[in-house]
């Protein structure tokens, strides 16, 4: 059997509620000749005539006042259905999202971004995980509702907005021999030893590249998952590491940083979400969280309200 049409459901509630052809094709608006159309398609479709002359107007038939409260309710959830959600109450709202960073995005950014999200929406539990990989999946099966970094790039469909800018900048230990003289050149910052950042465990990144185009090469001693591991093995060491320059801003005991004497891209860290979330308006909320938190813009809210300690 073919799908009924929809429209024929808010047709007849208006029938049903003006007694009038006349009348419901106005508060629809309609022709009459339209509505009159419209009628001869109910009847057909219920098998039933629902409104019939008497005198000069029309009353209903027993079947059409048995639909008529039925039919009233079913058009108010058809159009509660097909409008726009309504504002969500941001103080009320409980809910648990899950965000998969960096740990450098969770030691720069979390503290602030929770603070926020515990001042406006006290019901609201922030679930980090860890970016173990890439995949998209992940966003379009709903395991996770956001996903923060450095993105090279993205599947097609996913949502992409932009948090800031940020670039890498060395790393050393208090003292380290390399920044004993004035300038870190590209062949004695090649000359040392070094620890590379990488989740895959792949020994070479981009600054690779920009050494070889200078016909020089580097030694790399340690390969680890993230920033605070290569900044703890280079505090204890003579190793020399890359790390994002907002993560050591603020500074970081026994850390010097200088900038790098080669060429590199700058890092562009986003935020992106499947496309079923972009409407929701608590997960509309939640990046407006993530952007202001990102872009230091508190207004107020960065210290997080929690209940008293026993």
């Amino acid at each position: 059997m073919a799908d009924p049409d929809f429209n024929l459901l808010v047709a007849l509630d208006a029938l049903l509620a003006e007694g009038s052809v006349v009348k419901a094709a106005r508060r629809l608006g309609l022709s009459d000749s339209a509505m009159s159309r419209t009628l001869a398609r109910l009847r057909d479709a219920t098998g039933d005539p629902l409104l019939v002359r008497a005198g000069r107007g029309l009353v209903p038939t027993p079947r059409a006042i048995q639909l008529r409260d039925r039919v009233h309710d079913l058009a108010d959830e058809v159009r509660a259905v097909l409008r726009p959600a309504a504002a969500i109450d941001i103080a009320g709202l409980e809910r648990t999202f899950t965000l998969r960073a960096s740990e450098s995005f969770i030691e720069v950014f979390a503290a602030r971004l929770v603070g926020r999200v515990t001042t406006e929406a006290p019901g609201v539990l922030l679930r980090f995980a860890p970016r173990t990989d890439r995949d998209a999946q992940a966003l379009r099966d709903g395991r996770i509702d956001l996903e923060i970094g450095a993105h090279a790039e993205t599947a097609p469909e996913l949502k992409v907005q932009k948090l800031l800018g940020d670039r890498l900048v060395g790393a050393v230990r208090d003292g380290h021999p390399l920044l004993l003289r004035e300038a870190v050149t590209a062949d004695r910052y090649a000359a040392c030893g070094h620890v590379v950042t990488s989740r895959s465990g792949r020994p070479r990144d981009q600054v690779d590249d920009a050494l070889a185009a200078l016909g020089l090469s580097r030694k790399v001693v340690a390969v680890v998952p993230s920033f605070p591991a290569a900044l703890a093995i280079v505090r204890a060491s003579d190793l020399v590491a890359l790390v994002s320059e907002r993560q050591v801003a603020s500074g970081i005991a026994g850390i010097r940083t200088f900038p790098l004497p080669v060429p590199m891209t700058d890092v562009t860290v986003t935020q992106m979400w499947h496309p079923r979330q972009d409407a929701d308006p608590a997960h509309r909320w939640l990046r407006g969280q993530v952007l202001a938190a990102c872009r230091g813009t508190d207004d107020g809210a960065a210290s997080p309200t929690a209940p008293p300690c026993p």
